[in-house]
């Protein structure tokens, strides 16, 4: 990886893949993405100081949004219908989002979500007074744990 002097990436370089490309076109904006520790507490009886030991216990990694304008496909509501019929199994899916360098030629870092499903969809907000919004749709996603890799 080169040098960057302690120069961050900016963070409008990025793809989002879901299961290989399988839902179309590209996502404005993915934001949400964590994970939280919980503490366990913890003091031994033969422990001369009077002072609990705090040890990490269970993770849990948050949901994730996802956002992007409307496009002509069902491939999205077709992940959710798999849910709404049951299949929840085939309903989880690997996302994979790419952060890319300025040059938008080499992959910098990128975040594996597994298991990923839809928890909740929200679809765009019409507005008759026109202007040159797009219309955007928002997808949540419950993510079962995350992997992160630096890219060389």
């Amino acid at each position: 990886m080169a040098d960057r002097k302690g120069n961050p990436y900016h963070p409008f370089n990025f793809e989002v893949d879901v299961d290989g490309g399988g839902i179309g076109a590209g996502f404005a904006e993915f934001s949400g993405l964590g994970t939280e520790f919980e503490v366990a507490e913890y003091r031994s009886g033969t422990d001369k100081r009077n002072v609990v030991q705090k040890v990490p216990g269970k993770y849990k990694v948050s949901d994730v949004t996802l956002k992007r304008g409307v496009i002509n496909s069902d491939k999205l509501f077709a992940w959710l219908k798999a849910l709404q019929d049951g299949d929840f199994e085939s309903g989880k899916r690997t996302v994979t989002v790419k952060m890319r360098d300025e040059a938008n030629k080499n992959v910098v870092q990128s975040w594996t979500l597994i298991d990923a499903f839809p928890i909740k969809y929200t679809a765009p907000t019409l507005n008759a007074k026109g202007g040159g919004d797009v219309a955007m749709e928002e997808l949540t996603l419950a993510v079962t744990d995350i992997q992160m890799s630096q890219e060389a």
